[in-house]
């Protein structure tokens, strides 16, 4: 069963690609922005390989890990693959296949991350982030599938682009903020090892390691907007760069209809 999905614009262009053994047209229209507007509030956002992202709030939002869910099923089909002889029809399918299983995996991932960037850029006007070492992270052995299964460059892309739809804004903090280390109470910072998952200090503040940091991110983007303006920054840190909101692109007069078909 489909259903289609209308735009209104003017088509800029067509691009024919294939994943797998499915093609696919990405249409670029100038068009009215199809997000909502611009939301209020602030958030601190925490990106982990335990849980995908952990918010100021609170809130955590566990990642599909569909990549480590999967990993026995890609390793029969890599080994399947293999044992076919090179140039058969065989080993044509069994590359299919496992094209194919590599391809769920990447909409899995995508799709979990679209549904967390799309709430943030609509549900908030000013999120923190982390600016993450990923190609660093990936050169270590113990992180690298887990990083990578997470998704955190794509998360920064679709979030890029979606809060200049909106008009909200993005603040990233430096990668060398501290912001598990530091008290999200008091601002005092301690050292603390990756196996400590509680931050606790000694002004009586205790509370998870990956909310505190959410906390400070937030913090962090709140102080940074305060300095742009010209006001005095709260010291969290001096490393800034922000991510503000482009100008909105006027409806066009061609519709485009797309039909979405259910899995």
């Amino acid at each position: 069963m489909a259903e289609a999905v209308c735009f209104e614009g003017n088509i800029k262009s067509a691009t024919v690609s294939r994943d797998a053994d499915q093609w696919h047209v990405a249409l670029a229209m100038e068009t009215t922005d199809i997000l909502h507007a611009k939301g209020v509030g602030s958030v601190g956002v925490d990106l982990g390989v335990n849980a995908l992202a952990t918010l100021s709030n609170g809130e955590v939002v566990e990642g599909p890990k569909a990549h480590r869910r999967l990993l026995s099923r890609i390793r029969r089909l890599s080994q399947s693959l293999s044992r076919k002889k090179k140039g058969s029809a065989n080993r044509a399918k069994a590359k299919t296949k496992l094209s194919r299983m590599h391809l769920r995996i990447a909409n899995i991932r995508k799709d979990n991350i679209h549904k967390l960037t799309t709430k943030l850029a609509t549900s908030f006007g000013l999120i923190g982030i982390e600016d993450l070492n990923v190609r660093g992270m990936v050169r270590n052995h113990c992180l690298a599938r887990a990083v990578s299964d997470a998704g955190f460059f794509e998360f920064r892309r679709q979030l890029g682009y979606k809060v200049a739809m909106t008009g909200s804004s993005v603040v990233i903090a430096d990668r060398w903020f501290p912001s598990s280390k530091t008290c999200s109470a008091c601002g005092s910072i301690h050292d603390m090892s990756l196996s400590e998952r509680t931050k606790s200090c000694d002004c009586g503040n205790k509370m998870d390691r990956d909310v505190n940091a959410a906390i400070n991110l937030e913090h962090y983007a709140v102080s940074s907007t305060v300095s742009v303006c010209g006001e005095d920054s709260s010291g969290v840190t001096q490393f800034r760069w922000r991510e503000t909101a482009s100008v909105k692109q006027k409806s066009g007069t061609q519709t485009v209809c797309l039909g979405l078909g259910k899995s």
